[in-house]
């Protein structure tokens, strides 16, 4: 006679933690700044574009300015009332990053918390993968 085994399978994980890797994460305080500033700007409907280009003294530097108008190819992520952008050949960079806003002693300013970064350089505009 056979077996027959009732357990139940463990359910999938839901799909917020399944995507949280293939995103780019929006703190709130980052959200709160981006806000302010396209508020001063004047473009209520303008994105930040954030991306990864050749250069800097670990080989790359990050990307960080505005976008008022969206390519076909996007990828775009919406938090707290704001969007930031990214093309599909920066992405693979920044897959899993989250976009913040600190202020401290040393003063204030956007940070990319990045799992992909191997190494940065002393002046925070350099990155290395």
């Amino acid at each position: 006679m056979m077996s027959t085994n009732t357990a139940q399978k463990p359910a999938p994980p839901p799909p917020q933690a399944a995507s949280a890797a293939t995103a780019i994460d929006i703190t709130a305080a980052a959200a709160d700044e981006i806000a302010k500033q396209r508020a001063k700007r004047g473009t209520p409907e303008a994105a930040i574009r954030v991306g990864i280009r050749g250069g800097g003294c670990t080989g790359f530097t990050y990307v960080f300015e505005w976008a008022d108008e969206l390519r076909p190819t996007d990828k775009v992520f919406d938090a707290h009332g704001v969007r930031v952008v990214t093309d599909p050949k920066s992405f693979v960079y920044l897959r899993g990053m989250q976009l913040d806003f600190v202020r401290g002693m040393m003063g204030h300013g956007f940070k990319f918390n990045n799992p992909n970064a191997k190494g940065a350089c002393g002046c925070g505009e350099s990155v290395q993968f």
